[in-house]
């Protein structure tokens, strides 16, 4: 059978390090833990797993310290991890089926990332990432900053999904003054940091600045699709902030010049008009959300509840607004399959309830 190191940079993961590396036991052959200055016991609860612990001087580049964490691993496939991620029971059982099939055939495989998740643990934003690298190809890390290896020989998708379970916030400035560093010293960013750089400007509220480098990225035409509807998304947002709704109509069907309608377009386009109280077109965008599939191995930033759950919701409201109770009461009923505790729906319910029949 085929060796699993697991490679992990952290700094000051006292909270979460032990959760993350106790969920990997029997998964993997080795741990290497990279601590980039922690102040903590980060340090000592990683012996308690490993002995093979190393200092790297953080020099606000991601990649350079993931590469050196893989420099120092020894199994023939290389997994990463964040202090704050873990491996589910059921994920578990997953990648122990995989890790019996590993014949050094597969190059990269790519695993689910769950990141955010509703009232009931289900996931409600999730993409794919490259997770487990054949040692032998050597792989790298590119970006100082939302770092990434580029596609490597065979990959394949699995249904393995590696948790984020975050405990307490991080700096929420990094991302922006790394990028920043890198401009002042006058480095050019590549399509996919340029996306990134104006999506942290929107984050930090920056919207005219946002505009400014999403136009940049998208107009460059050199951006990987998904972040290129992605980008007309939030520069939609951005013109909205900033009260100019006839422009954020025509971001977001821009993202029709990229690839076909994705949910969490059609939804924000259905806000839109419902909230022009065009309740007719708002149905058209809300159904046709619902009429899509998810396409989960594309890499793009999936919201499940767009496909399914928020339209329902929506459509109930347009035709309520329409006077059309039956049809509302049917796609509320829609939801709750989706969502059957959801305060929406309850909500809802009663409200139908006193109705006069």
């Amino acid at each position: 059978m085929k060796t699993i190191s697991l490679c992990m940079i952290v700094k000051n993961e006292e909270d979460v390090l032990a959760r993350c590396l106790q969920s990997v036991q029997g998964l993997v052959d080795e741990i290497v833990i990279v601590d980039t200055g922690s102040n903590d016991r980060t340090k000592e609860i990683a012996a308690q797993f490993t002995d093979k612990i190393f200092d790297f001087t953080w020099i606000d580049d991601f990649a350079a310290a993931r590469n050196f964490s893989f420099s120092k691993a020894s199994g023939d496939y290389l997994l990463w991890l964040d202090a704050d991620d873990v491996i589910l029971k059921e994920d578990s059982e997953r990648f122990l089926a995989l890790k019996a099939e590993l014949d050094g055939s597969q190059h990269m495989i790519m695993m689910k990332y769950n990141i955010a998740f509703d009232e009931g643990g289900n996931p409600t934003f999730s993409y794919y990432r490259e997770r487990l690298m054949l040692r032998a190809d050597q792989p790298r890390w590119m970006g100082a900053i939302h770092e990434v290896i580029p596609p490597i020989g065979n990959a394949i998708h699995s249904e393995i999904a590696i948790t984020h379970k975050k405990l307490h916030p991080g700096d929420p400035h990094r991302n922006l003054r790394i990028f920043e560093k890198l401009i002042a010293k006058g480095e050019r960013l590549d399509p996919r940091q340029q996306f990134y750089y104006a999506r942290e400007l929107y984050y930090h509220e920056r919207y005219g600045d946002a505009i400014e480098r999403f136009l940049e990225f998208l107009d460059g035409g050199q951006g990987w699709v998904e972040n290129c509807i992605d980008a007309c998304h939030l520069l939609a947002l951005c013109y909205e902030r900033t009260g100019r709704p006839r422009e954020a109509l025509a971001s977001l069907l821009r993202s029709l010049e990229y690839g076909e309608p994705r949910g969490e377009i059609c939804c924000e386009l259905g806000r839109s008009f419902l909230e022009r109280q065009r309740y007719k077109t708002a149905i058209f965008w809300y159904s046709l959300a619902l009429a899509l599939t998810p396409d989960e191995r594309s890499g793009a930033f999936i919201q499940p509840d767009c496909y399914g759950y928020l339209p329902c919701l929506q459509l109930c409201v347009c035709y309520d607004r329409l006077g059309d109770h039956k049809k509302a009461r049917e796609y509320n009923e829609q939801a709750a399959a989706y969502k059957p505790d959801s305060p929406a729906v309850l909500y809802n319910r009663r409200y139908f309830g006193s109705l006069p029949e």
